[in-house]
């Protein structure tokens, strides 16, 4: 009998090359030396390829960002209170933070998502409420999650993916919100690398060395203490997870199960595609890495899903700023495979073959 995290799994197909050539076929007729606009065109026909459709939609863009806290914050790993994250919830409603000035630019819609706030919005216009808790546990004291509330924090993520899709959304990018996520985001990321913390987070804002330093240390007393196997992702995630990270997960899953994109974000959105790939491998060719993060890690979880950012901005803030970026070069690139005239049409001769 299959589980409904099986049933996601098994619809995901790898991504045919078939229809990249085919793509690339239309890319080479335009007028334009062939492969003249680089990663545009790669875009466009991955896009294509995906969506396996000649002439797909390109219209409804979204990012969904998954809120929660973290009960790691205990042991002084941010120069933030938790309470950042319920009241930066209500700067994404009122529309006034990073990821909605982005989106607005680029023409994408922001949903919010709580999954795991510690605080009760009660009912509040514009938030999904998919709470599965106040919060995680603290991981370097025990488990941060159960495995029951991994697997239901990512069926939300998979739920808000189907959920977008039934609605007309065309490409999917992935935002977080929770203060100390880069804790167990880097832990995550060491799990899957068998490297050390130490190889993971950055400082972070407003962070002395000597903070930094205990921060390592918690991470590495958290993967001693549970000693997480990168071959059970499942409980991984559970140990030294967050419930907006499963939530990715989730929604990578659901966008691959749906053949819609997913434009990655930085170090917290990517840490999610590292558990997303080794549940199903097939998923990585739905990843699109939009940027790459001044997190140190970042590098490192993106050689290992075999993915190449479309951009260096110095970028840090996270809440999906850099993926809404990145939706607006895919765009881009695919308005050149549907707009741009092809030799024939234009009367333009070709070189000769």
């Amino acid at each position: 009998m299959m589980t409904p995290l099986t049933q996601i799994i098994a619809q995901i197909d790898p991504v045919d090359s078939a229809w990249m050539l085919r793509a690339k076929e239309r890319l080479d007729s335009l007028t334009k030396p062939p492969g003249s606009l680089g990663r545009l065109e790669e875009l466009a026909a991955t896009y294509v390829a995906i969506r396996q459709d000649p002439l797909p939609p390109l219209e409804n863009k979204r990012v969904v960002v998954f809120a929660a806290d973290h009960g790691v914050v205990a042991e002084g790993v941010s120069a933030y209170p938790q309470e950042v994250t319920h009241q930066m919830v209500y700067n994404f409603l009122r529309g006034g933070a990073g990821i909605n000035v982005l989106a607005r630019h680029v023409g994408a819609t922001v949903e919010v998502v709580d999954i795991g706030v510690n605080y009760d919005f009660g009912e509040e216009p514009g938030l999904v409420s998919r709470k599965v808790a106040f919060g995680s546990r603290n991981m370097a004291r025990e488990p941060a999650l159960t495995r029951e509330m991994a697997l239901e924090a990512l069926l939300v993520g998979a739920e808000r993916a189907q959920a977008a899709i039934d609605e007309g959304v065309d490409a999917l990018a992935a935002g977080d919100m929770g203060i100390g996520n880069t804790t167990p985001a880097a832990a995550q990321a060491a799990a899957s690398a068998r490297r050390p913390g130490s190889a993971g987070p950055r400082r972070g804002p407003g962070i002395a060395d000597a903070v930094w330093s205990h921060k390592v240390a918690v991470i590495n007393r958290a993967l001693l203490l549970h000693k997480p196997d990168p071959n059970d992702p499942l409980g991984a995630l559970a140990a030294v997870g967050g419930l907006e990270i499963a939530g990715i997960v989730g929604l990578i899953l659901g966008a691959a199960a749906g053949r819609r994109p997913l434009l990655l974000d930085g170090f917290i959105a990517t840490a999610g595609a590292l558990v997303a790939v080794r549940l199903a491998p097939a998923a990585a060719g739905y990843l699109i890495a939009a940027h790459r993060s001044v997190e140190p890690g970042h590098q490192t979880m993106l050689e290992a899903l075999g993915l190449k950012p479309l951009f260096n901005l110095q970028m840090r803030l996270g809440e999906g700023t850099g993926a809404v970026l990145g939706l607006s070069l895919l765009e881009a690139g695919y308005r050149i495979y549907t707009e741009m005239a092809t030799f024939a049409e234009a009367g333009v001769a070709e070189k000769p073959r």
